[in-house]
């Protein structure tokens, strides 16, 4: 039987249960989600299905990831609700093209582990795979674990295997409504020119259940734990001088109390050059570079090869002495001695991510 899988979630309790009441049935896990987006929550969906598929011992098959085909498919459904017209398309896209990968592989039968998503209707999905039976001649087996305080077993199931809890569908139209209805940023979409791993980010998580594999090949005990803290995004930045535009970074958590102000430098302390407003301060990269032990040739290099977030954090605390400072810190390559004008918009908020901890 072909298995089309969604993410590890749904899918570890679901091949379970048909282990447990087929046992005779070789199972064929097929990882087509197309929906999926951005593509690094693409690879962390499809990583976590990799680590279960191999602890349950199921063979499991990658589809491509054709976004622009899943986008042409969907086009003018964009508004559409969670359950709606939207999903019943995708639905149809993705059965599909199972549906043909169960005939490549001389399957007749096909079921999905999106039945056990408490975010999907079955009936949806059974008249997707119904229409495909008919059209295609792959019989589809609805399966529903849900009953029975199925949906329970499964949370219990999750936990126990430290399964990756997403908090979205997958597709982008989703995560806009979705974000919007809680009034918060959606980050999962920033992506700095640096390539910079951001805290509580899918890249972020990506490493760390990257991590979590490498614990597992090596016996090491761990636990995946979540922390609050206060989270940041960098939205725009921009430092003028004489009307021209230099060179500038902004330290992690840089913060002005508007999205602009001007001035002119007031004093130096230590290497650290003070406006004469705001709570701004600006240091040379040459300061940079001896304080993080970096070796930037200029501020531009710095913008497009940024260290981790750790290394700023760490140079912030030296500058301030003060663990709870967010005062805006620019990296520049000479300062300036003429009005600085500044636009800085920025948005902090509280946040929970994930860490990884090693048991001894």
């Amino acid at each position: 039987m072909l298995v089309h899988i969604c993410c590890s979630v749904d899918s570890h309790f679901f091949m379970e249960k048909l282990q447990h009441e087929y046992p005779d049935e070789k199972l064929i896990g097929f990882f087509y989600d197309p929906n999926i987006h951005p593509y690094s929550e693409y690879q962390l969906r499809y990583l976590d299905v990799q680590r279960s598929c191999n602890k349950l011992g199921i063979e499991l098959i990658e589809g491509d990831y054709d976004f622009e085909n899943w986008m042409d498919a969907v086009r003018g459904l964009e508004k559409e609700p969670e359950k709606g017209a939207r999903c019943e398309v995708c639905f149809d896209r993705r059965f599909e093209v199972s549906a043909y990968k169960a005939l490549e592989l001389g399957e007749k039968t096909m079921t999905t582990t999106l039945l056990v998503s408490p975010q999907k209707s079955q009936d949806q999905l059974k008249k997707s795979g119904e229409n495909f039976h008919q059209t295609h001649g792959v019989e589809f087996i609805a399966f529903d674990y849900r009953k029975n305080g199925g949906s329970n077993d499964q949370s219990v199931v999750s936990k126990q295997e430290q399964l990756y809890r997403q908090d979205y569908c997958g597709c982008i139209f989703g995560l806009t409504m979705q974000r919007e209805q809680q009034h918060r940023l959606m980050d999962e979409m920033f992506s700095p020119i640096s390539q910079q791993i951001l805290p509580a980010s899918i890249e972020e998580r990506l490493e760390l259940y990257t991590k979590r594999i490498e614990l597992e090949d090596n016996t090491i005990g761990y636990r995946i734990i979540k922390e609050r803290f206060m989270n940041y995004r960098l939205m725009r930045s921009l430092v003028t001088v004489d009307k021209q535009v230099i060179p500038s970074y902004p330290l992690f958590y840089s913060t002005i109390n508007r999205t602009s102000t001007n001035g002119t430098i007031d004093f130096e302390l230590n290497g650290q050059f003070f406006l004469n407003r705001e709570e701004v301060r600006f240091i040379t990269i040459e300061t940079f570079n001896t304080l993080t032990h970096q070796n930037y040739a200029n501020t531009l290099e710095l913008m497009f090869n940024t260290p981790t977030i750790d290394v700023e954090l760490t140079l912030r605390a030296h500058l301030t002495q003060n663990p709870f400072n967010t005062c805006a810190i620019f990296v520049v390559d000479d300062i300036p001695t003429s009005r600085i004008v500044i636009t800085l918009e920025t948005k902090t908020y509280d946040d929970v991510k994930e860490t990884i901890i090693q048991l001894l």
